[in-house]
């Protein structure tokens, strides 16, 4: 499988990152297991979670996918073929967002002991917190780095004003700087990225790894109407993207895939995986055949007339 570099860091990554919020919601501890091996087997190597997947599920307090990873990376004894992707500062209990120093260096202590890890590949700060400096979440990256806690920060949700200000503190003040970005980002939700975001992402060499790389599960082609809305726990998310422009969407994605043989869902992961500043998307499976369907969207690749095809029906 053909690795990418995560921006400046010196982590290589599969073109694709597994999700990890299914884990300990959707799909139980051995199916997650089953998916993990599968991903694992086919040379894939990046894993995505937080410390708050998945506290929205009855009976959940949170950390229950980070658990979950941590026990199969140590029953596997595979932890140096993996990269570890987690995050801090959703609410967990305390009402808010926060990314304080305080609360960082207490949450990096829980997600380390749940993954079974001495070290966190890449740490990102989930929410922007506009009650705490950037100086001081990145300072606390810093001493997080330098005890060997984590080896690189990022962020995710933040918009092009908001990281070029972290970017300017970490340059004045000496500090780490966001290395990477995890953007809201698919087909049908492309405004928010493309453009100055994704400009000074590719301008400041900064990794991006994309998150509802399926819009929720509405480009994998099974919500076609009203009707289908019950299909998944996700189905109540997705009536916005039955409009016009989403069916138009679809359209695209059923010629495309038919032309290549393989499932609209691949298609619409092997688009982002070829859009210029983006590294991978992060896409979640819960049965071994979306794990297939996964793994088959990293081979596949796409021809100039497809990415055109696309690129129009999604504008």
């Amino acid at each position: 499988m053909q690795k990418r570099r995560l921006g400046r860091t010196d982590l290589d990554i599969a073109p694709i990152v597994l999700g990890g919020n299914v884990f300990g919601w959707t799909a139980d501890e051995k199916t997650s297991f089953d998916i993990l091996d599968r991903f694992a087997d086919a040379g894939l190597n990046a894993v995505d979670t937080a410390d708050s997947y998945s506290r929205w599920a009855p009976g959940n307090k949170g950390g229950e996918s980070e658990t979950i990873i941590g026990k199969w990376m140590k029953s596997r004894g595979n932890r140096d073929k993996v990269v570890v992707i987690t995050k801090v500062g959703s609410d967990m209990g305390q009402g808010k967002t926060d990314l304080s120093a305080t609360y960082i260096a207490k949450a990096v202590e829980d997600s380390l002991k749940r993954l079974k890890v001495e070290t966190i590949d890449l740490y990102l700060s989930h929410w922007p917190d506009d009650t705490v400096p950037y100086d001081e979440t990145l300072g606390a990256y810093q001493r997080l780095i330098e005890q060997g806690k984590i080896r690189w920060c990022g962020a995710s949700n933040l918009d092009a004003g908001q990281l070029a200000a972290a970017l300017k503190v970490a340059s004045q003040k000496k500090l780490p700087r966001y290395e990477v970005l995890q953007p809201e980002y698919n087909l049908y939700d492309r405004s928010s990225f493309d453009g100055p975001l994704r400009d000074l992402c590719m301008k400041e060499e900064i990794g991006v790894i994309t998150y509802f790389s399926l819009a929720r599960g509405f480009l994998s082609g099974k919500y076609r109407s009203e009707a289908d809305l019950g299909k998944s726990p996700r189905g109540g998310s997705i009536g916005k993207y039955l409009d016009i422009r989403g069916k138009r969407i679809l359209a695209a994605l059923d010629t495309v895939s038919a032309r290549h043989g393989v499932k609209q869902a691949e298609v619409a992961l092997a688009w982002i995986i070829a859009r210029p500043g983006v590294t991978a998307p992060i896409s979640s499976a819960t049965t071994i055949e979306q794990a297939d369907s996964l793994i088959r969207a990293a081979q596949l690749e796409l021809a100039a007339a497809d990415i055109e095809e696309l690129d129009q029906a999604s504008a």
